[in-house]
């Protein structure tokens, strides 16, 4: 068996192991791994974002995502000839949301190269479990993972994900090495008026899945003039439940107070606030909404601001907009930023 058809097979095991733990877990299953429980309870008692919802809900997508059919359909647009010598990869991840960095540990690893990775500290359970899981299906692996604490030295080209201050960081330290560097992005919905009921509850998905902090989040709406808010906010009460998590609910008193203390105009369903505003990225459990008055002018904006935004919500069915309910649920090729990480690393 060719390293590439084994490496095929070990993350379609860690497909098969992730749904199967997801399962369990929520059916109560006394058979469940245990020590995954644990690092799971691990990852929630160190990360107070990290909710066993909000984890098990990212590894389900990817027991999802790894299957044979996903990955060599996938895989199949590149051209994989064996890498004679390995280039190291330094990844940085982001904390922001679980296994944020994981997309790239997986181009990495498919690209034939290594992986040098540098672990958030919101975020240092769930990867180092799962490399486990991978070594034994594969022990040949190993030599092609490594993880760090401290500075990163010794690779050859850098994939690092951070804030946009972070970011100027990597571009001095990392400059100078072949290398991707992501920074602020968020993500945006475009609503008509004539959304069914059912397209906005998706929506909501679309803005509280892992409290909004992800770049794939709905930050901001347009509406058009003479909106009417009201079935928005019928569809966002299926949401209310996320009011009960502390750290949300400290984030929604702290930016309504300041609001109102501003005499800012703002919309208010007591777990979410509605603010007009010009920027794309809002506070966690606010939303930023802009009037358009045209479908053009509203095109011509967000292609102003192409390089702030990481998708598009709507049900237009335009060429690189995502439906309502879906931008938490990325195929294999959609990446980050629009660039496509495994024809940057077959490059190298």
């Amino acid at each position: 068996m060719t390293p590439y058809n084994q490496r095929i097979g070990a993350f379609v095991e860690l497909g098969k192991y992730l749904t199967d733990f997801c399962e369990k877990c929520y059916a109560n299953d006394d058979s469940i791994d245990l020590e995954f429980k644990e690092i799971v309870a691990r990852a929630q008692q160190e990360n107070g974002w990290f909710t066993q919802e909000n984890i098990l809900h990212a590894l389900r997508e990817w027991g999802h995502l790894l299957t044979k059919e996903n990955l060599e359909d996938w895989l199949s647009g590149y051209d994989l000839g064996t890498v004679d010598y390995p280039k190291t990869i330094g990844i940085i991840m982001a904390g922001n949301i679980p296994l944020v960095g994981f997309h790239d540990f997986l181009c990495v690893i498919f690209s034939g190269h290594k992986v040098l990775a540098k672990l958030s500290s919101n975020d240092k359970r769930l990867l180092p479990h799962l490399v486990k899981f991978l070594d034994e299906q594969y022990p040949s692996l190993k030599e092609y993972i490594t993880f760090v604490d401290g500075k990163m030295e010794g690779f050859d080209a850098v994939i690092a994900t951070g804030s946009n201050n972070t970011g100027r960081y990597f571009e001095y330290y990392f400059g100078q090495k072949p290398h991707i560097i992501r920074k602020n992005r968020n993500s945006a919905a475009i609503l008509t008026g004539k959304e069914t009921q059912e397209e906005l509850v998706a929506l909501g998905e679309d803005i509280f899945r892992y409290y909004g902090l992800g770049c794939r989040n709905v930050s901001k709406i347009y509406i058009p003039e003479g909106y009417d808010f009201e079935p928005f906010f019928k569809a966002m009460f299926n949401y209310g439940d996320i009011i009960h998590q502390h750290k949300y609910a400290n984030n929604y008193d702290y930016n309504k107070a300041v609001y109102l203390m501003s005499d800012f105009k703002i919309l208010d369903n007591e777990f979410l606030v509605l603010k007009e505003e010009s920027s794309l990225s809002s506070p966690i459990s606010v939303l930023f909404y802009s009037y358009y008055s045209s479908e053009e002018n509203l095109q011509k904006e967000l292609e102003a601001l192409n390089d702030q935004i990481q998708c598009v919500v709507s049900n237009q069915n335009r060429d690189g907009h995502v439906g309502f309910g879906q931008t938490q649920k990325p195929q294999l090729d959609d990446y980050a930023d629009g660039v496509d990480t495994m024809e940057f690393l077959l490059q190298l």
